[in-house]
């Protein structure tokens, strides 16, 4: 089903096909009323819009009224047929109906995807979003309203307003996993949220919120987790400033998809075997070379000083680090 939002376009082209089917209608009444038949005054329609020069197939020789009726038809059919060859030119050569069809492929594509990330917004700070997720080999749909920003994207993307829900539902929020807000004010982050939260209950929602006043509200209308890009920012320089080779060391760690180590959030699912058994229990590191750096409980509480003694429970978050196939042997074991 296309549900691109390109009126322009689309209305110019339904004009013109509905100005060939009138003119095509009325040629086949009128030849009717003539005397034709209905095949036959079809027929005489037909070679008379298109002007290619057959015989006429009136009944004796034309009378009045069949030269007048033609030549009424001709002028009009012949308009017709230039407005829409015209349409249909200028659309070509402006790409719109190329765009068209590749976004209707984009459209088709989208449609499949389940479980993926939508970035709201595609400024720097949501380009960045967008680069990181691919990254890490997430699927994540952009919505924005420059089309420059993303026709020429290796991502599935949708022009439009994210604030307006027929936008959410094209980039499929009903299966999607993930929402992050990361438009230019905090008033549109809040309206996409509040409006995301209602299309999809289930959805983890990251906004973005540039007024600290404004955070218990964006947490109130259903955001999960608020991030100040500012304050984000100053707390990285700080970090810099005062342990230096720490924060280098996360950035590799967490960004930095070359080093062979990397951090990973693991579920434990209900009725998973860790259920009731400690790390020292389980033999986590020598069964599989990950290191479990901490627990977070259901109630949000992150266990690192006990992690090692504190038994698993249902709904525990594992944050570990280790290389990918060590962590892909811990994901294995919890899933099992």
């Amino acid at each position: 089903m296309l549900r691109l939002q390109l009126p322009s376009t689309r209305n110019h082209l339904l004009r013109a096909a509905s100005l060939i089917v009138g003119v095509v209608a009325a040629g086949t009444i009128g030849y009717g009323l003539l005397g034709l038949g209905p095949v036959d005054a079809f027929y005489q329609t037909i070679i008379t819009v298109s002007t290619v020069g057959f015989r006429e197939i009136a009944k004796g020789e034309p009378d009045a009224a069949w030269k007048i009726f033609t030549s009424v038809l001709i002028l009009v059919g012949t308009g017709s047929m230039l407005y829409g060859a015209t349409v249909v030119i200028e659309n070509i050569v402006e790409g719109r109906i190329t765009g068209q069809f590749r976004r209707h492929r984009m459209q088709r594509s989208i449609d499949d995807l389940s479980g993926h990330l939508i970035v709201c917004g595609m400024g720097r700070v949501g380009s960045s979003i967008t680069e990181f997720v691919q990254s890490i080999g997430q699927e994540v749909v952009a919505i924005d309203t420059d089309s420059d920003r993303l026709d020429e994207s290796d991502f599935h993307h949708v022009v439009g307003d994210s604030r307006q829900e027929d936008m959410l539902r094209q980039a499929g929020i009903d299966r999607a996993a993930t929402l992050v807000t990361a438009l230019g004010t905090t008033v549109d982050n809040l309206y996409v949220t509040l409006s995301a939260r209602g299309l999809n209950s289930d959805l983890f929602i990251v906004s973005r919120c540039d007024d600290q006043e404004a955070l218990a509200k964006m947490l109130q209308v259903g955001a999960d987790r608020v991030v100040n890009p500012y304050e984000i920012g100053g707390s990285r320089m700080a970090s810099l400033a005062t342990q230096p080779n720490v924060a280098d060391f996360l950035d590799v760690v967490v960004h930095d998809g070359s080093y062979e180590a990397k951090l990973r959030e693991i579920l434990l699912p209900e009725d998973c075997t860790f259920e009731g058994k400690t790390i020292d229990d389980l033999t986590i590191r020598r069964e599989t070379g990950a290191v479990v750096l901490s627990v977070r409980d259901r109630t949000g509480r992150f266990h690192t000083d006990d992690v090692a003694r504190r038994p698993f429970e249902p709904g525990d978050v594992i944050v570990a680090i280790g290389s990918d196939s060590s962590l892909e042997r811990l994901a294995d074991q919890v899933n099992c």
